[in-house]
């Protein structure tokens, strides 16, 4: 297949969990043949943490602005099998409109942010990727979340046909590594900024750090505000590329997962931060949320917590007990959630050629 997508980013994993998962799945879709063309607007927080210049088997077509590239996005989409749009791709109006208008691809639209898209609606507030025709021209809506939000996307915005793809980890990048020093921790986070996880964060690392004044706590991230509460025991690494990340995990005896609000609220959207640290060897705690179940075992393959005390349980089981956790979720991550098993599954939803699916959806409505 030639595949055309219009996303936010794949060259900068700075501040963002897009990139690291549309890596993972180019190159997976590239190891089974498949050519994809990525279009992604160079603004410059990205330009200036830039950490991927080219795509293997593909094209990286970074612009200044949307008309500088029009003509070669409407070459791509004449030769192309499907075309993606997806949320938060800062010309998605004008790329979901060549887009529609290309007779040849199958019409796709991916929502990696789906909680965040259905609450700003569900508040009044403008979504700026949805036009105003939402998603009911879209031969296929994917999200990367299920349950619910599945049947929201079909009744609030009017996609025809959904599915989920879910998020993913590449284990050519996510693997064991040997500890390092500068990032040994009893307990690890990594994750941007988020106003809507400070809560939880709290309960979950600060509260511990503060109970547990000789343990050692490690955040590493982008865009913490300088009134964030550190403690003397919390220490911080302010950016973390893709490719310190299995030294990361590896040097540290748990790491906790935290949920954006909206996304624990809808549930069924598991970050990919889980699948990478599991991918490492690392045992894993989380907040909670519905669905988790579904990709993890509570108890064998991952930590639950909903409160500080919970945690501090967890620092206090044996080497040994998080050891047996960390390869159970390790071996379920490596069956069941890498990118070549969700470049399958892509490839599975885009296999039935466009007309085919446009007048299957025609009588369908």
């Amino acid at each position: 297949m030639n595949i055309v997508i219009f996303g936010l980013t794949i060259s900068s994993s700075w501040g963002n969990g897009h990139a690291t998962l549309w890596r993972g799945l180019c190159r997976a879709l590239h190891a089974h043949g498949h050519r994809v063309v990525f279009f992604e607007r160079d603004v410059p927080y990205y330009a200036h943490n830039r950490d991927l210049w080219e795509l293997p088997g593909g094209a990286l077509i970074l612009y200044q602005d949307w008309a500088e590239i029009s003509g070669r996005a409407k070459r791509e989409l004449a030769l192309a099998d499907a075309a993606i749009v997806t949320s938060y791709c800062p010309d998605a109006l004008a790329a979901g409109d060549m887009l529609l208008d290309a007779r040849r691809p199958l019409h796709v639209f991916y929502d990696l942010d789906t909680p965040v898209t259905l609450a700003n609606l569900g508040q009044g507030e403008p979504v700026a990727y949805i036009g105003p025709r939402e998603l009911r021209d879209f031969d296929l809506v994917l999200s990367y979340t299920g349950g619910a939000a599945l049947q929201e996307l079909q009744s609030r915005l009017g996609a025809r046909r959904v599915a989920p793809l879910y998020g993913h980890v590449d284990p050519e990048v996510h693997c064991p590594a040997q500890p390092v020093e500068a990032y040994r921790a009893d307990l690890s986070y990594i994750g941007t900024y988020a106003a809507d996880r400070q809560q939880t964060l709290g309960k979950l690392l600060i509260e511990p750090a503060r109970q547990r004044p000789h343990h050692r706590f490690l955040i590493a991230g982008a865009q913490y505000p300088i009134d964030f509460p550190w403690t003397d025991n919390i220490y911080f690494v302010r950016h973390l590329p893709p490719s310190e990340h299995p030294a990361f995990f590896a040097s540290s005896r748990l790491t906790l997962n935290v949920t954006r609000r909206a996304m624990a609220d809808m549930g069924w959207c598991p970050s990919g931060r889980l699948f990478e640290a599991a991918a490492c060897g690392a045992p894993l705690i989380s907040d909670t949320w519905d669905g988790l179940g579904d990709f993890f075992t509570p108890g064998r393959e991952i930590l639950v917590a909903e409160r500080a005390e919970d945690v501090t349980a967890a620092l206090d089981l044996s080497d040994a007990e998080l050891a047996r956790m960390a390869t159970d979720a390790r071996e379920r991550v490596l069956a069941e959630h890498t990118s070549e098993r969700r470049a399958r599954e892509l490839v599975a939803l885009l296999g039935e050629r466009p007309s085919e699916a446009r007048q299957q959806l025609s009588m369908e409505a």
